[in-house]
């Protein structure tokens, strides 16, 4: 391959330098100003934490919280077991068609708007009343591929022949999963619970679809939108500010885990 030029590789980092510019420099500025003393957000007067202290006190905030704790909590332990029971599944076969990987990774590809679409008629069908529990399910769909994804990748490399192995020295289908696949896997079974966690947190239009009426069913993705209809204010800044900082904090842990598990 030829050597680029001085000239090409200065272009390239001026290129990449503005993208990353374009990237990153509104989600500084958000940061500074989560911390911005003035009642303005979009004019410094000085360092102050009062804003992180004003969400502390602030009940429609922390019952919001709570609720995306707990669906993203209940949602990633369901999409974890199930998106690991069918990652083993569909790697156990070994033969499977174009179909079924449509199917397997279809919530991946279509757009939010139409999975939120499409789950909200379920429900409705279904009679079901508006809840976290609709948002939970839902978010168990979306996050099911994302787990199954990650802990297939672990399994293309995983050695089969152990498994027979085991199996010959007479150790049960639960005694080898828990002491031969499991330990193996666990990296990648993490690391996709860590990506589906933060997905949940993240997510807004599923959840918007299938709460319901109600702040009982109001996530903290939902109760920002609405804070954010009457205008920003750096509390607004300061709230996310802490849930990038979560969900970066989970997706470092997940890539981290999946880099061992590559170099393993």
């Amino acid at each position: 391959m030829a050597e680029r030029s001085p000239a090409t590789r200065r272009t390239l980092w001026v290129v990449l330098s503005l993208v990353f510019a374009f990237l990153y420099i509104p989600i500084a500025v958000l940061v500074a100003l989560s911390f911005n003393e003035g009642g303005l957000p979009t004019a410094w007067s000085g360092f102050s934490l009062k804003w992180y202290v004003s969400l502390a006190h602030n009940s429609a905030i922390l019952s919001s919280a709570l609720n995306t704790l707990i669906v993203a909590l209940v949602s990633t332990a369901i999409a974890t077991l199930l998106g690991t029971l069918l990652a083993i599944g569909v790697e156990m076969r070994r033969q499977y068609g174009k179909g079924l990987e449509a199917l397997i990774f279809a919530p991946m590809i279509i757009p939010d708007i139409v999975l939120a679409i499409a789950l909200l008629s379920f429900f409705s069908m279904l009679n079901l009343t508006m809840g976290l529990h609709t948002i939970i399910l839902a978010h168990v769909v979306f996050n099911l591929a994302f787990v199954c994804s990650v802990v297939r990748a672990r399994l293309k490399s995983f050695d089969w022949s152990i498994v027979e192995a085991s199996a010959d020295l007479g150790a049960s289908a639960l005694t080898t999963f828990r002491r031969v696949t499991l330990p193996v896997i666990a990296p990648a079974v993490v690391a996709g619970a860590l990506l589906a966690f933060t997905l949940s947190v993240d997510e807004f239009i599923i959840a918007f679809f299938t709460a319901g009426a109600g702040r009982a069913s109001t996530t903290l993705p939902m109760q920002i939108y609405a804070m954010i209809r009457f205008g920003i204010t750096p509390e607004i800044n300061a709230l996310a500010t802490i849930v990038m900082a979560v969900s970066i904090t989970a997706l470092t842990l997940s890539q981290r885990l999946n880099r061992g598990m590559i170099g393993q």
